[in-house]
Formats: C-alpha cells, structure tokens, sequence
C-alpha cells in the first residue's frame, strides 16, 4: 500500500513538472514573437472605442495618489477616457484623494457603491461601476496599480484586431521587488506565472486566464454575463471560464504592463494567497459540478489544470512527504527508496532550470543574486504553498459545509516610492 501510494504522488509530482516545462518553452516562443504583429496593428488604431477604466478601491489613501497620476499619463484620447474609482465604504482618505484629482483632470471621477453592492468586496465595486458607466471597453487595475503610459492603448489594440476575442491580458511587474525577501520571492513567482504559465498556454492552447488587474474586456460581453460573481473570492479565474464558455477567447499580449505593489510580511501575504486559493478551490468546484451543461468542453482543460493545481498535486506532494517521514522513523518496507532520492533531485535541478530560463526573458533578472533567491526559494517559499493549500482547503470546506457566507479580504498596502510604472 506504501509503495502504491509513492508511485502515485511521484507520477503527480512529475506531470505537474513536466507539464510546467512545456508550458516554459510555449512561454518563451510567444516571447520572441509576440511583438510582430505590432506594426500591422498599429494600423488599425483609427476608430478607437469609448473606455472605462475601473479602480475598486477600499481604504487605499497609501497608493490611490500614485495609481491615478499614472492613469493622468496615460496614452488615449482623453475624450475617449473615463477613468472611475469606485469608493467602496471607504473609511480613511480614499474618496477625498480621489476627488483632488477629478478637480484636475476631468476623465477621471469617483463614484460611491450603493446597496447591495456597498462593502461587499471586489466583485460588487466592479459590478456598481458597470452600472454607472457607458465605455465600450473595460478596464480594470488595482488601487495600487501604476500602468505604463501605453499600457491601455495596447490592451485596446489586442481587441481591435482580434474580433473573437473577449477580453485581452497584458502582463504585471512588482514594483516593490527589491523591499524584502518575500518580495524577491513573489517577483520570481509572478514572472514565472506571467510568462510560463500564461504565455505558454497562450502558444500552445490559446488559453489565457484574466488575473484580477491590467486586462481589458469588451462591455457587451461582460453585460451579457451578468457582471461579476459576487460570492467568487477569484472572480478572475470564475469570469474566465464563463467567457470560454460563450464561445470567446481571452488573448493575452504582455506588451501592456503594470506595476504592482505585492505583499512586504508574511502575514499579509498569507491573508491573500488564501483568498486567491480559495478563491480557485471555489471556481474549480463550481464548474466541474456543471460539467453536463457547459457548452464548451475545451474549458475542462483549463479547469483540470486548476483542479491538478490545487488538488491533486499537492496531494501528491504531501503523501510523498508524509511517507518519507515516516519511512525516517518506521521502516514502511519501500522499494524505490534510492530511486525516490534521484527523481527528488531530477524535480529540484528541474524547477531551478526552468525558472532561471524564465527569468532570462526580463531584463535584469537573470543574475546571481537570484540565483541564489531560486534555491532558498524551492526549500522554503514553495513549501509554504503546500501548507496554505491545505489550510485553504480546509476554510472552503467548512463554508460549504456551514453555509458561511463569503468574506473578501483587502490587501494591506505600504507606501512606496515611484518607481518604472510611469513609463
């Protein structure tokens, strides 16, 4: 029974490896070529569509000044430009910083939620905004977003020249990388998200997942789906699977950029990976339940890919670990002992190669010193996953099982100097 259990979470273990290197070469491949199409493009940026630009924002008086003078330096027609910031309950300074720039420029203005959709989270702001809005496009970032000047003008130019797409994905950059060493982490990380795992599914499937800032999606669609799930802690992934679902695909074009600020202390970088689990955890449960109805069974891909995340990998990941540790202490007779030992150092070199290759497409971050941060990283930052996976999982259990109802959780933000955002 040991050795059958081993065998198991082995063979999770390097699907999920091995797949994640394919997605490295996918990634790489759209990186040295995604730009082509620029030029061509660019010739159609003549008739450009009315856009709404959507800031949700909760007690954000630390960053909102800075999110709105980079929205001030954006590249679009001004005219064409309706940049709201929803002020959602918001106790501190927030609406007031806001207003001072509504006096200065006129495309930008704050709005306040109402009913139902007051301090209810994300997805409510995004939802009373809707209402409260008339762009043909939307675009959503975060209240401690500095998007690059033409981070909009490209999101918009993936849409004009791409009919059947519903949304587009531009790419994000930590602007406070250099702050901690959880920071340095969560750099790594979002890199490899943005181009591993976003570009290479991108390459290979023509799937791409909408992450919760820097996209831009078209309003009728949007409308015609009914906004935003308010019970999703994910709303990102959950508004994803209903728009594959409609026929639609998601482009992503990582030549629109924003910074973001990412979590400085492990308390707060807890809070929001628990959400973000949970989040996903929810929308997996949600549509593998509606399986039968969807209309679409391309999406089982994506969905599966979720699930194996979230689930069957790191059950694989703990039964390994559990094994070892009691084979430590109690012999549990297995037979690939030596063997276990080599894949376990295969799956380490692995995950180092395809990261520092990853890292090489940014300029300035393939260097020794993160090199180092990879190998503290795989021991460290990579294993607190596993225990917040396992603690998230038991959370939206006990939801479910009790009925609770969902409670969104605001990442803590710190004050930060300007930094390439602004660009």
């Amino acid at each position: 029974m040991a050795n059958t259990l081993f065998f198991i979470s082995l063979s999770l273990i390097w699907i999920m490896l091995l797949y994640h290197m394919f997605l490295m070469q996918g990634g790489y491949r759209h990186f040295s070529t995604f730009e082509r199409v620029i030029p061509k493009w660019e010739k159609n940026m003549g008739d450009l569509p009315t856009v709404s630009v959507f800031i949700p924002a909760h007690n954000e008086e630390i960053v909102i000044a800075q999110t709105l003078q980079a929205m001030s330096r954006l590249h679009y027609p001004k005219e064409k430009l309706d940049v709201i910031v929803i002020n959602d309950n918001s106790s501190d300074r927030t609406g007031e910083i806001a207003q001072s720039f509504h006096e200065k420029y006129s495309f930008i203005r704050v709005i306040e939620t109402h009913g139902e959709n007051k301090g209810k989270g994300k997805s409510s702001a995004l939802n009373e905004a809707l209402k409260q809005s008339d762009g043909e496009v939307i675009v959503v970032y975060d209240a401690d977003n500095t998007p690059e000047k033409m981070a909009v003008w490209y999101l918009v130019m993936g849409l004009i020249n791409d009919p059947k797409a519903a949304a587009v994905v531009g790419k994000f950059r930590v602007i406070n990388a250099a702050r901690t060493w959880l920071t340095r982490f969560i750099n790594i990380e979002t890199i490899c998200f943005q181009w591993m795992a976003q570009g290479g599914r991108w390459n290979w499937f023509k799937v791409t997942t909408i992450p919760g800032t820097n996209f831009a999606i078209r309003r009728s669609i949007i409308k015609s789906l009914g906004g935003w799930d308010v019970k999703a802690l994910a709303e990102d992934t959950e508004l994803t699977i209903r728009v594959y679902n409609q026929g639609y695909h998601i482009r992503f074009f990582p030549k629109a950029i924003t910074w973001e600020q990412e979590p400085e202390t492990l308390k707060v970088w807890w809070k929001q990976r628990t959400r973000w689990a949970r989040g996903n955890q929810y929308v997996v449960l949600k549509f593998l339940r509606q399986f039968m109805t969807l209309k679409r069974k391309s999406i089982i891909f994506d969905l599966f890919y979720f699930f194996f995340t979230y689930f069957l990998f790191f059950f694989g990941v703990i039964i390994s670990n559990v094994l070892f540790i009691i084979n430590s202490f109690y012999d549990l007779n297995l037979v690939i002992g030596n063997v276990a030992l080599v894949l376990w150092v295969l799956a380490f070199l692995l995950f180092l190669g395809e990261v520092m290759i990853t890292l090489s497409i940014e300029k300035a971050e393939m260097n020794v010193k993160n090199f180092v941060y990879v190998n503290i990283m795989y021991f460290t930052y990579s294993q607190m996953w596993i225990v917040l996976v396992i603690y998230s999982l038991f959370l939206e259990i006990r939801r479910v099982v009790f009925k609770q109802e969902v409670k969104w959780y605001k990442t803590e933000r710190f004050s930060q100097k300007d930094k390439g955002g602004l660009k």
